[in-house]
């Protein structure tokens, strides 16, 4: 008998942004956030999770690479938690298999660049806990997972639902109140789309964890931050009700350049955004501004997580002209995929003035477009989607 499961799971970039920790240990926030889901169809990680009486020890692999499990580290403790509640469950029925003190061996795979602000540690460990989850059969509501992803990555816990989706802060001191639950289905509003901009896929000088430490510790401007959130939580969460855009876009943007501002607070400064990554902020803000001048609501909207990466969120009507404008002013060294056929020639508003980006970049300042919409939760795949051969070692190493 084969005890495994594979599980994927979802990218979320933020809009409402997690940045600062009141317990490190817990992974407890500072202030709430709130994230879309984009669709596994085009970002995802990918888990497989086996036990098995012969293996001498938990192993991990990641795109190949064997990572360690590190005795009180972060993805030791979310396996000894989700095999803690295996174990109670085989205490409570005899009749199920007893793999809960069996060892591991667990390979992901991710279908973008690690460490490149596309949020893969969010995804990698949301796709750990949803294939444990799996093997174990666990009866815990994906709230209640969410508190053990939050240990493994705290962007995490928001990668077990699709659509948007907020995580609490929480109040109680052990955590059991801060996790993530679902704002609204993807169903709700379909009609929103993503266009990731990638400038660098290269690891980012300063890690989130250590980032955003020295902001806890070092940035007066962070107090103001905290004091803001809270309303912007209520008014965001308004907005995706009323598939309000135009108040979409203004909150994410606002709450993306006050992020990047407590990281430029910080001593020292934390520098993530580049030269190409504002004058991506500039093309949309322009967009913004000649769409306005004639009379109609806000084109797109720009956020950028602990890394140079924008995402655009655009309705689905104004893609083309997201992406005209990007493919005109940051050209790619290869051509736009592009999922949807929305073509890459539309006109952009009357007025706008291409001054405000210089004309235009060189070949490759933007290296990569990928062009997504809003997604689902974490699935279960089939046995024949695994990725550990038959001595439970991943597939790419055989």
């Amino acid at each position: 008998m084969v005890y495994e499961a594979t599980a994927s799971a979802p990218v979320n970039i933020a809009v409402i942004k997690y940045w600062g920790k009141r317990d490190t240990k817990l992974i407890l926030p500072t202030n709430s956030s709130l994230s879309v889901t984009l669709d596994q169809d085009h970002l995802r990680s990918t888990t497989t999770s086996r036990a098995d009486a012969s293996f001498a020890k938990d192993r991990l692999w990641l795109n190949g690479e064997e990572e360690a499990i590190k005795e009180g580290g972060r993805l030791h403790t979310c396996i000894k938690e989700l095999r803690a509640w295996r174990l109670e469950e085989e205490s409570k029925q005899d009749s199920l298999p007893k793999i809960g003190d069996l060892k591991l061996h667990i390979a992901s795979y991710n279908n973008f660049p690690t460490a490149a602000g596309l949020a893969s540690s969010a995804s990698g460990l949301a796709a750990l806990v949803a294939s444990l989850a799996a093997l174990y059969e666990l009866p815990q509501s994906r709230s209640e997972l969410s508190r053990i992803a939050r240990q493994g990555s705290g962007s995490a816990c928001r990668s077990l639902f699709g659509g948007f989706v907020a995580w609490r802060e929480g109040h109680a001191k052990d955590g059991s109140d801060s996790l993530a639950e679902e704002v609204a289905p993807r169903e709700h509003w379909p009609d929103l789309q993503a266009l990731i901009c990638v400038v660098s896929d290269a690891k980012k000088g300063t890690s989130s964890t250590s980032g955003m430490q020295a902001t806890v510790e070092t940035s007066p401007l962070l107090q103001e931050r905290l004091r803001v959130v809270p309303q912007r939580m209520v008014d965001i969460s308004t907005a995706i009700e009323a598939r309000d855009f135009d108040e979409f876009g203004r909150i994410t943007m606002a709450d993306s350049n006050q992020f990047h501002a407590v990281c430029l607070d910080t001593a020292p400064p934390i520098f993530y955004l580049n030269d190409t990554s504002r004058a991506i902020i500039a093309l949309v803000q322009e967009l913004n501004r000649a769409s306005e001048a004639n009379g109609n609501g806000l084109v797109a909207a720009y956020t950028f997580d602990a890394g140079p990466n924008a995402v655009l969120y655009a309705p689905a009507a104004n893609m083309p002209v997201v992406i005209a404008a990007v493919n005109k002013y940051f050209p790619q060294a290869n051509a736009f995929a592009d999922p949807f056929q929305m073509g890459t020639t539309a006109t952009l508003p009357a007025g706008f003035d291409d001054k405000v980006v210089n004309g235009g970049w060189e070949k490759g300042a933007v290296k990569q477009l990928i062009h997504t919409q809003v997604g689902d939760g974490p699935r279960r795949l089939d046995d024949k989607e695994s990725l550990l051969n038959t001595e439970g070692i991943p597939k790419t190493l055989a």
